[in-house]
């Protein structure tokens, strides 16, 4: 693996494999991927078609406003991280949820070379970078989904890779789920929570995912998401900083953008 470092918004370090090996894991995610698919639940939005990050902040919001009664009863979202997940991922436990679905010998051992390729410390770890370690996360994480939906009976409740919000009705309620979770991912999947990333707030104090605020009336970018994107925004990248405007209310800061790259056109930056 080459790796490198992205900044986005937080340093991360990412291995590349060479062209040969990308080859035959987008050949192996092509074949086993149908496989997984069928079984992950509606509310997993992580690199899968038709999903994205776009989609989980909408389909929260619809949660947010379906679980308070349209803003006439106090809700609370559990938000939770988990922590290193990628570097924690053990390699046992994944290939024994792989198997459970791959019954052919040879597809398994190419799956044990490319898992064992790579380790953070012994027998854990996948790398950033690797397309089949986006489908490993969504077949690990399966398992956090089954026990949230299944063990906890959470009916409002969205994943975004290793990030995820969870709806309860008292903040009690909101730190007992969490701390559920927190005991099955360490006994079933052997990773946890960061402690330090699991938030349990009302809807009015605005929940924070993926890059960006819920609030009642509005949804806006998170504070440091719009300092980095007038401070990053170039006539090359100012697509995607202004992509972000038109899932939030952020009229003023696509206009920021726009003036700061000297582009005229105008920019349709309202949530509807």
């Amino acid at each position: 693996y080459e790796p490198f470092t992205v900044n986005d918004p937080k340093q991360r370090i990412i291995h590349k494999a060479g062209v040969k090996d990308r080859v035959v894991h987008q050949a192996i995610v092509n074949v086993i991927e149908p496989l997984f698919e069928g079984r992950f639940i509606f509310d997993s939005y992580s690199c899968r078609v038709g999903k994205g990050t776009h989609r989980a902040v909408r389909r929260l919001r619809t949660f947010l406003r379906q679980a308070s009664l349209n803003g006439t009863r106090t809700v609370y979202a559990v938000k939770c991280d988990v922590r290193k997940f990628f570097a924690s991922v053990n390699h046992v436990a994944l290939l024994e949820l792989l198997a459970k679905r791959i019954e052919d010998a040879e597809t398994m051992r190419l799956l044990r070379n490319i898992i064992g390729s790579f380790s953070v410390s012994s027998g854990t770890g996948i790398p950033l970078g690797n397309l089949t370690s986006q489908l490993f996360a969504n077949v690990y994480l399966h398992e956090l989904d089954w026990f949230v939906k299944q063990k906890l009976r959470i009916g409002y409740y969205v994943r975004y890779c290793d990030d995820f919000v969870m709806l309860a009705f008292s903040k009690a309620e909101g730190l007992a789920l969490a701390e559920q979770t927190d005991a099955f991912l360490q006994s079933h999947l052997k990773v946890q929570l960061h402690p330090n990333k699991v938030h349990v707030r009302t809807w009015t104090q605005g929940v924070d995912f993926l890059g960006y605020i819920l609030l009642p009336d509005a949804i806006v970018l998170r504070p440091m998401t719009t300092r980095r994107a007038i401070r990053r925004a170039t006539v090359e990248n100012v697509s995607s900083y202004l992509g972000l405007c038109v899932h939030a209310d952020a009229y003023e800061l696509g206009r920021d953008i726009r003036n700061r790259t000297g582009l005229v056109s105008r920019c349709k930056a309202r949530a509807h």
